[in-house]
């Protein structure tokens, strides 16, 4: 029974590979120029013409790496966060992570472009610090850090970077069309550079999350459990936001704020495939990048020529999704 249980969720996440090859082919041939199936596949094996090479190699390949990148990131944070909070609806994007590394990410491009380079370590930087407030804020010397307390401070924190981002708008106003792409989380004219730029950060951050899955999945089982394990709840939680924080602040580094990624795609991962972060993790990243792939491919074909940024996208369908979780009862 047991054998058959685990036979059946690696197939799940063999499935979930596969949707994700079928994803990045569609979305490579779909956009303003359509490349049917056959034109996509002889451009990748270096029989295209010039024109299929340029739509392809130039524009819609690192733009779809660069979502498949994303939303593995986002995901896994989404997955970390909820271990760590134990609560379905805990996400980088709501519980302010997010917001504190686009603050220091706003604050470089606005106030001083010339150290543009530092953009990913400012990130890192800004989320740590939101994640710091919110630890800080929701320590209880009598009960130390319950989840309900961790959720109340990111909302509180997200409020308050929210507030210094809309400053930073003002005050730099003229200066905002340039950001204003990056605020809504678009993929929009990014190139391969783009995803060099992030994939050590990213690959490292895959690593950390996988070899946290034991912690994981202690905080699972309950604080009393995990003390009895020898674990120090409160160490583990630590260590697990710290992964978490890195993946999105390294995430909103190069697309800026794309919310509901970390929500939708752990809740869905917990049903399909269970409560158990050995597959629930790596399934977490394959549906992730597959989700994010499919919300930017929508984003750039459904209203062509206009483009609509995906985390605009994520937003419609993330918004009305978390108040069915509410309503279902997952606070």
């Amino acid at each position: 029974m047991v054998k058959a249980k685990q036979k059946r969720k690696l197939l799940l996440v063999i499935i979930a590979f596969v949707l994700l090859v079928i994803a990045v082919m569609m979305s490579m041939g779909i956009g303003s120029v359509r490349l049917t199936p056959t034109q996509t596949w002889q451009t990748l094996i270096g029989r295209g013409d010039d024109y299929w090479n340029t739509i392809l190699w130039d524009i819609r390949i690192p733009r779809v790496l660069l979502a498949l990148i994303i939303g593995a990131n986002l995901a896994a944070s989404g997955a970390l966060l909820q271990a760590v909070m134990q609560n379905p609806l805990a996400d980088p994007g709501l519980t302010g992570v997010s917001s504190g590394a686009a603050v220091t990410v706003l604050f470089i491009m606005l106030v001083m472009p010339q150290f543009s380079a530092l953009i990913p370590l400012g990130a890192i930087v800004g989320g740590a610090i939101a994640a710091i407030m919110v630890y800080t804020w929701a320590w209880s010397r009598q009960r130390g850090m319950t989840p309900v307390r961790i959720i109340l401070s990111g909302v509180a924190v997200n409020a308050v970077f929210g507030g210094v981002i809309g400053l930073l708008s003002i005050l730099y106003s003229d200066k905002l069309p340039a950001a204003l792409q990056w605020m809504n989380g678009s993929l929009s004219g990014k190139g391969m550079g783009d995803v060099y730029a992030i994939l050590p950060y990213s690959a490292a951050g895959w690593l950390m999350a996988i070899l946290c899955i034991r912690q994981a999945n202690m905080l699972r089982l309950g604080e009393q459990a995990a003390h009895h394990l020898g674990q120090n709840v409160n160490q583990v939680r630590i260590l697990l936001s710290f992964v978490a924080v890195f993946l999105a602040s390294v995430s909103v580094s190069k697309v800026g704020l794309v919310g509901f990624v970390g929500l939708i795609v752990p809740h869905m991962s917990r049903i399909l495939i269970g409560s158990d972060y050995k597959y629930s993790i790596p399934f977490s990243l394959v549906l992730g990048a597959s989700v994010l792939i499919v919300a930017d491919t929508i984003g750039r074909s459904a209203f062509s020529p206009l483009e609509i940024p995906a985390g605009i996208i994520m937003a419609m369908v993330g918004g009305p999704y978390f108040l069915y979780l509410m309503r279902k009862g997952g606070a």
